[in-house]
């Protein structure tokens, strides 16, 4: 049985991307028969599982805009070089009794370890588009990602394309490194006009009445292109089936809301900010459409969580997109504004196709689950420490 030490910075609400992945891992590997003890560490210091569970409480608008490491790291590059000089030198002196354990960061970094060790990486979105990252970020991630990379025993990705990327650009051996989907929480299922009626009120929206994207609102997500497709449509269409976007302002995105800002005074667009996660089950189901057109990911969450919502989706072509949706979604080169534009038309107004991409979706969904997730990824340690 192995000893592991799990890297727990990404845990905090809301629980997105890598914070849900990192949370899914600090609660299921206590189960795993592979796993003889779990250890907290976060930011040079040990925390407790309640903390852990603390940190992933749902929390309100106000509390989304006070200052988190990812904030202060994305625009401050003395702060950046702060970080990447002290955390080595405090990991080192915290580690020094633990070599008989595994370490493994689910958020890129690894701290010098002197057992074994695994490091996640997500993307390489700071190689093949580092144009939507703030320059300290880019900074921080070529200089101390190599560092995680040489230091690491095996190498987690989320999707075969980054598996690809990685053995590419930094030449690692393909043994060493696995592509390990990652699941869908069972709370995102279909539900029924009754079922999401109180939600819909609320956010003054009708079930089946609405176009849907959830996320960050940023560049990378091609927000700008997709409010642009949406325009092309029939007036009659767009206010049909209004545009809905849902997600916390990103960085660089002034663009976008002046969009959106537009687009909302003209009818066909509602922004609802940040979405709790209680409330996010409910407006995937109620979703005509489910559109996120991103121009590069290295999964995706937000797709399969709609299509295990019964949502039908668009999204795009590249990246590890097609390895989420398969042959189940309307997909996109997502560069081509006019695609995004007819590809959104057919999936408002076929009523054949959304019923059936609908039922596809979920039965697709369903191969996605974090049991299995965590199975493999203690089947790794395992082979790291028999």
């Amino acid at each position: 049985m192995v000893k592991v030490i799990l890297g727990a910075d990404a845990i905090h609400a809301p629980l997105t991307g890598i914070g849900r992945y990192a949370f899914e891992l600090a609660t299921r590997l206590p189960h795993c028969e592979e796993v003889e003890s779990l250890r907290f560490y976060s930011l040079g210091q040990w925390i407790s599982e309640q903390a852990v569970l603390d940190r992933a409480k749902t929390v309100s608008t106000q509390e989304l805009n006070k200052p988190t490491l990812r904030r202060v790291l994305a625009g401050n590059k003395l702060a950046v070089r702060a970080y990447s000089m002290l955390m080595p030198i405090w990991s080192r002196q915290k580690m020094k009794p633990f070599a008989d354990s595994l370490f493994h960061s689910p958020n890129y970094f690894l701290p010098p370890f002197p057992g074994k060790s695994v490091a996640t990486i997500h993307d390489l979105s700071h190689i093949v588009c580092p144009q939507f990252h703030p320059a300290a970020r880019v900074e921080l991630l070529h200089r101390d990602l190599p560092k995680s990379v040489s230091r690491a025993d095996h190498l987690i990705t989320d999707a075969e394309s980054v598996r690809r990327e990685v053995i590419d650009h930094f030449g690692w051996p393909e043994d060493r490194i696995s592509a390990v989907p990652l699941g869908v929480d069972a709370s995102f299922h279909p539900r029924s006009h009754q079922e999401t009626l109180p939600v819909m009120q609320r956010l003054g929206l009708q079930h089946g009445g609405y176009s849907l994207y959830v996320g960050t609102i940023e560049p990378r997500k091609n927000l700008a292109r997709l409010i642009r497709a949406y325009g092309r449509l029939p007036e009659a269409l767009r206010k049909h089936f209004p545009l809905v976007l849902g997600g916390s302002r990103g960085w660089q995105a002034d663009e976008i809301h002046d969009l959106m800002e537009k687009a909302t005074q003209a009818g066909w667009l509602k922004y609802l900010d940040f979405v709790a996660q209680e409330d996010l089950p409910y407006l995937y189901a109620g979703a005509r459409l489910f559109c996120f057109p991103s121009l590069y990911e290295g999964f995706g969450l937000p797709p399969l969580e709609a299509m295990a919502s019964g949502a039908p989706v668009l999204t795009s072509s590249t990246s590890s997109l097609p390895e989420v949706v398969g042959d189940v979604a309307l997909t996109v080169q997502p560069e081509d504004e006019q695609a995004i534009a007819e590809a959104l038309r057919s999936g408002l107004e076929n009523d054949q196709w959304n019923a059936a991409a609908s039922i596809r979706g979920v039965q697709r969904s369903r191969a996605f689950t974090w049991e299995q997730c965590v199975r493999s990824t203690s089947a790794i340690y395992k082979q790291l420490i028999p």
